[in-house]
C-alpha cells in the first residue's frame, strides 16, 4: 500500500511500514533524519494524491493543554486558529483511511473526541506520553495484539521528575527543556517505536 505520514521528519513511522514492504513516504518542511523515501515541503500540495492510507502528525504547538497559559495570546494572535485550520485539512482528507495524532488538546472540543488515547508503555516503551489517535475507517490500536512479554501493558511508565512547583512530568519530557527550543519541540515530538511498529502491523493490512 502507499502511505502517507505527514508532518513527520523522523522516519520513524515511515520507516515501520517500509520494513513491511509498503510504499511508505513522509513528508515535513524539514528533512528527514534518516535516510528514506521523504518529500520535504509542503503537506498540503501532495495531499490530495494517490495515497492509501494517511498518518499525521499536525503541530499542536497551538493546540494542546500543555500550553494553555499561552492561549489566551494566541487566539488573539490568530495562531491558534492556524493551527487547528491545519489540523481539520486532515480531517476533510479524500483519502479513505485516516489517523490525526496529537496530544490532549482543544480538538477534542473544536472537533470531536478522539476515538483513542494510548501510551507509549503500552506498546513495550518505558515512556509515558498521552496520546490522542482521530480515525477514519482505521481500527484502534490493540495492545493484547503482541503476544511477545516485550509488548504488553506491564512495561513500567518510566522516570518522572517533580518540579518546585509541585509538578510531575516524565523525565524524558523535562529532559528535553535543556535542549535549545527548536530541538526541545522536535524530541518532544517523536513517536515511540512501540506506537510506529503498531501502526505498521494493524494498519499495515488490507483491511
Amino acid at each position: 500500500m502507499k502511505i502517507l505520514v505527514a508532518c513527520e521528519f523522523s522516519g520513524i513511522v515511515r520507516d515501520a511500514f517500509a520494513a513491511k514492504g509498503h510504499d511508505a513516504w513522509s513528508c515535513d518542511l524539514l528533512p528527514t533524519e534518516r535516510p528514506g523515501q521523504h518529500i520535504q515541503g509542503d503537506v498540503l500540495d501532495i495531499l490530495e494524491d494517490d495515497w492509501d492510507i494517511m498518518i499525521a502528525f499536525p503541530p499542536c504547538t497551538h493546540l494542546a493543554v500543555s500550553g494553555a497559559a499561552w492561549f489566551e495570546q494566541k487566539r488573539k494572535d490568530g495562531r491558534q486558529k492556524q493551527g487547528v485550520d491545519f489540523f481539520m485539512k486532515f480531517a476533510k482528507t479524500t483519502i479513505s483511511k485516516w489517523a490525526i495524532e496529537n496530544p490532549v488538546g482543544i480538538m477534542s472540543k473544536i472537533y470531536r473526541k478522539p476515538d483513542q488515547i494510548i501510551q507509549p508503555y503500552y506498546f513495550g516503551d518505558s515512556f509515558q506520553k498521552t496520546t490522542c489517535l482521530w480515525l477514519n475507517d482505521l481500527p484502534v490500536l490493540q495492545a493484547e495484539y503482541y503476544d511477545a512479554p516485550l509488548f504488553n501493558m506491564s512495561v513500567d511508565k518510566g522516570e518522572f521528575i517533580t518540579h518546585a512547583s509541585g509538578k510531575v512530568k516524565p523525565k524524558w519530557f523535562a529532559d528535553a527543556f535543556h535542549l535549545p527550543p527548536e530541538e526541545r519541540a522536535k524530541a518532544r515530538s517523536k513517536t515511540f517505536p512501540g506506537i510506529a511498529n503498531a501502526m505498521a502491523e494493524q494498519w499495515g493490512i488490507e483491511l
